[in-house]
């Protein structure tokens, strides 16, 4: 364990935990089970399956990648390269998206560009009497989306094939929310770790506002009054979107920041 943890220094800030994971995943244990039984040797055929994902992720290959799952809010999800890999920064969006819907009873909801359902099947475990839509352009990411629905046992979210309103019924929704692309195009983080990750769902546009613009644009005639529309995108982007808001005849436009103190989260109203 400590020559791989060693292997992965270089390209990891959690070798350890790295390795750990990858040893347990290829034991069908969990991390406990290392400590517990830590003189306990493995055998030809997991050590060979363990040194073949070190080996993996000593490219930047992510982990959850390599373990085909992500924990995000209370769910164990499934992710694949057709799907964004859940951030625990967009729990932020959930938390403020369940205050914005508290007082209102069996709310609708909209999630626009849902990748691995993960927001959308967050809500839908907080507030079991919410209709929550969710959408995605990606035909795959739906299909990953769809399983997680059925493995988390979540009943109350259905799902649309949509680029951004598209083929979106026309209809009032009490609350939307979007996690888009938001990088620019020529980012060079584009390039390291999460060149892994579907780049369709990273990037947009010279400014990385190019989609924000749309959903923006198209939103307001989706909405009740008084309703909010809650958006990710990147902590440089926390004055460029509330203006983006505002132009869009949104109220209260603001951004608030994530646990690490980064703009991460923008919210307007409708009026």
């Amino acid at each position: 364990m400590e020559g791989a943890s060693q292997q992965l220094a270089s390209v990891s800030e959690s070798a350890q935990l790295d390795a750990e994971l990858l040893l347990g995943h290829c034991l069908g244990k969990p991390r406990s089970y290392l400590y517990a039984w830590s003189d306990k040797q493995v055998d030809s055929n997991t050590l060979q399956a363990f040194k073949a994902l070190i080996k993996k992720r000593q490219s930047d290959y992510p982990v959850a990648y390599l373990l085909g799952k992500q924990g995000f809010w209370s769910l164990d999800l499934k992710v694949t390269e057709d799907v964004l890999i859940p951030r625990p920064e967009t729990e932020l969006l959930v938390e403020t998206a369940l205050e914005k819907i508290h007082s209102i009873k069996a709310p609708k909801i909209l999630d626009l560009g849902t990748g691995s359902g993960a927001i959308a099947l967050a809500l839908a475990v907080e507030r079991p009497d919410a209709k929550i839509l969710a959408s995605d352009y990606s035909v795959k990411a739906l299909g990953i989306a769809e399983e997680n629905a059925r493995l988390n046992s979540i009943h109350n979210v259905s799902f649309i094939q949509s680029n951004w309103f598209e083929t979106i019924t026309l209809q009032p929704f009490d609350l939307i929310v979007s996690n888009p692309p938001y990088i620019r195009a020529n980012d060079p983080h584009l390039k390291q770790e999460i060149r892994h990750e579907p780049q369709q769902a990273l990037a947009s546009g010279k400014t990385g506002l190019d989609d924000i613009r749309i959903i923006l644009h198209q939103a307001p005639i989706y909405m009740k009054k008084n309703t909010w529309i809650l958006i990710e995108h990147g902590y440089d982007q926390g004055e460029l979107v509330p203006e983006l808001m505002l132009q869009a005849g949104f109220l209260q436009a603001r951004c608030i920041k994530d646990y690490n103190a980064n703009n991460r989260l923008s919210m307007g109203k409708k009026g």
